[in-house]
């Protein structure tokens, strides 16, 4: 039996049934090192897919600041300690219009569930409106509205899904006011049900749902339905925020709305538990008035101290308009494949968030989904990774960290375009 499989084994054994691997035949890293990986025999694999280590597996300054701060102090956030203040003055200036607060968590899970929370609180409600394969998240409340998780996680009897924007076979021009339509009918069939609407939850890039960021403003007529319907906006940054999209610090600036909450995950401490959400003042006046809220480790010294470094190597080494610029650098690339390969159907995506839907034929557009598994694995292969979204698993999902350069972009494309050439013969 060799080494790898032994591990699978003892992995198995130790952690049960439910933990999955990614490809047919699991990898083994031991280092990483900007976008780089690198597995037990030395080998070393670019990194496409991991957007929780933002700024770069590994970056020496996030590394530095965590290991100066744990070898300080790490305390809870009931005890007075001035780096999650400068923490959140620092995140809070990101933001547009009148500053809010902030409440710090270690996942987006917990983010989701507490921005939940809120605005049941707010709203008097407990009706939960997200797309129709989203994924948000894995506590209770959080997982029963993240259809993505699969039929074995049962939906809420409180959650209404509606179709997500499909901007590859949508007319553009129909794709905001046909999603405010559907907020509105999901609202009619809580309050047929007896249930109060309290918050739209949406992933600005529709991650889950396929990668769907184009044209901007399209969340825009949806805001505005549920807020008529007297629920709140909450938009899940986890993914979409910390500059990925090259033109916005968060994605819901794409759109041209403020959110009632915003909720950010892991990629804010590059893979350091932090976590949280943004609110308005008035949305936690009353929740701070009747609710005790406590998380032990939430916004941390540790915690804290990383967030700032990411946000310092965010700025110092620019890397929002690396997004930008090498995002729609990868994404030309990607377009002059899609006129040689005929089972690329469409390339789309903001900055550094891209989907490469595969396709069996462009004239039915009918989802290439064995194509697309054998070509992710193809990839590992060859030493480049990513992976699908989309509720038929048929689109390449490209999210790499904000450090990748023309270079990689090269490198993942030429790596693509042979994979195909050679999977497709």
């Amino acid at each position: 039996m060799s080494t790898l499989t032994q591990m699978i084994e003892r992995r198995r054994r130790l952690l049960g049934p439910a933990y999955r691997l990614f490809y047919d035949e699991p990898v083994h890293f031991v280092r990483g090192d900007g976008v780089w990986l690198y597995d037990a025999d030395g080998k070393r694999y670019l990194d496409a897919y991991n957007n929780v280590a933002s700024v770069g597996h590994c970056h020496p300054r996030v590394v530095e600041a965590i290991s100066r701060q744990a070898s300080t102090l790490n305390t809870h956030t009931r005890y007075l300690h001035e780096t999650v203040l400068d923490y959140t003055e620092r995140v809070l200036a990101t933001f547009p219009g009148e500053p809010g607060h902030a409440m710090w968590t270690c996942t987006g899970s917990e983010a989701n569930d507490l921005a939940y929370r809120i605005a049941c609180n707010y709203t008097g409600g407990t009706g939960l409106i997200v797309t129709n394969f989203a994924y948000h998240g894995v506590t209770v409340a959080i997982s029963q509205a993240s259809p993505s998780l699969g039929h074995y996680v049962q939906r809420g009897p409180n959650v209404r899904t509606v179709r997500a924007p499909d901007t590859y076979r949508d007319a553009p021009g129909d794709i905001g006011a046909a999603l405010a339509a559907a907020v509105r009918d999901a609202a009619a069939d809580m309050r047929a049900a007896g249930i109060r609407p309290a918050a739209l939850l949406v992933d600005t890039v529709l991650s889950s749902d396929g990668v769907h960021t184009h044209p901007a403003g399209f969340l825009k007529p949806a805001v505005a339905a549920v807020r008529e319907e007297g629920g709140i906006f909450i938009a899940d940054e986890v993914q979409a925020g910390l500059g990925r999209t090259g033109d916005a610090m968060w994605g819901f600036m794409r759109h041209g709305v403020l959110p009632d909450i915003v909720s950010m995950g892991k990629p804010m401490g590059n893979g350091h538990p932090l976590a949280g959400i943004v609110a308005k003042p008035e949305l936690l006046e009353r929740f701070g008035r009747e609710s005790r809220y406590f998380n032990t480790f939430g916004g941390n010294p540790v915690s804290a101290a990383a967030g700032l470094a990411v946000l310092d190597v965010v700025r110092d080494e620019q890397l929002v308009d690396n997004a930008q610029r090498v995002g729609a650098y990868l994404r030309s690339k990607l377009l002059e494949l899609k006129h040689r390969h005929a089972v690329i159907g469409d390339v789309r995506g903001a900055g550094f968030f891209i989907g490469v839907e595969l396709v069996l034929d462009r004239s039915g557009k009918s989802p290439a989904t064995r194509e697309a598994s054998r070509v992710v694995n193809a990839l590992r292969e060859r030493q480049v990774l990513c992976s699908t979204t989309g509720e038929h698993a048929n689109i390449l999902k490209i999210r790499p960290p904000l450090v990748f350069g023309s270079e990689h972009a090269d490198l993942l494309v030429s790596t693509l375009d042979d994979v195909l050439h050679t999977l497709m013969a």
